[in-house]
């Protein structure tokens, strides 16, 4: 794997308490752009706390988060626009329809057009159901809905909980070439898994919290 000297996201002596669970304990790892770092471990390890942290959406009690080198508070705005995240809930409002759920969730980060929306649902395989409300759709559709959001967030970063929730084999490989392609292309993907990834080994490390 041809990494860059600088990580592009570190984590130093990391330490998060989540009531009178410590589910991160003084974790260093370094993530570089052009790879995919697959966070695993058993159920209660931290996966989701992690990623919640490096998201902005919990706050260590000790310890820093880096991007491109700089402490993420010292800059955070620039950080927060370089990320894309998809969480357990897909966060899709069940009466508006693809087109519209994709318009709204992206509109209030960034602009966004037709043609741009257009692209990311065939790129998701939705584009014939794109004035579906999101109510009518099964679960899988409905992730592949929450997908196209991190395509047309246009981020550096996709920070991913369980992407492959609910999808099929055949969608977990189309979303895993996705994620390949933003690889390849220079991004990094962090993300949760249970199962193995269909990606390349030249581009897929491993994390295993305990």
């Amino acid at each position: 794997m041809g990494q860059a000297t600088q990580p592009t996201l570190e984590t130093r002596a990391l330490h998060l308490w989540r009531g009178e669970s410590h589910v991160l304990k003084g974790l260093s790892v370094a993530a570089y752009a052009g790879e995919c770092l697959h966070v695993a471990g058993v159920n209660g390890c931290g996966k989701t706390s992690l990623l919640r942290t490096l998201a902005g959406f919990l706050w260590p009690d000790s310890g820093s988060i880096l991007w491109r080198g700089t402490v993420i508070s010292e800059d955070r705005d620039s950080y927060t626009r370089q990320l894309a995240y998809l969480g357990h809930d897909n966060g899709l409002k069940a009466d508006l329809t693809i087109s519209e759920n994709l318009a709204y969730a992206t509109g209030m980060r960034t602009d966004v057009n037709s043609t741009a929306i257009v692209s990311a649902l065939e790129r998701v395989r939705l584009q014939a159901l794109a004035d579906r409300p999101v109510r009518t759709l099964s679960a899988g559709q409905r992730r592949r809905v929450a997908f196209a959001r991190v395509l047309l967030a246009d981020a550096a970063i996709w920070l991913l909980d369980e992407p492959l929730a609910n999808l099929d084999p055949s969608g977990s490989l189309e979303l895993m070439s996705l994620v390949a392609t933003h690889v390849t292309r220079g991004g990094l993907v962090i993300l949760t898994a249970h199962s193995e990834l269909s990606l390349p080994t030249t581009i897929l490390r491993q994390l295993v919290l305990s």
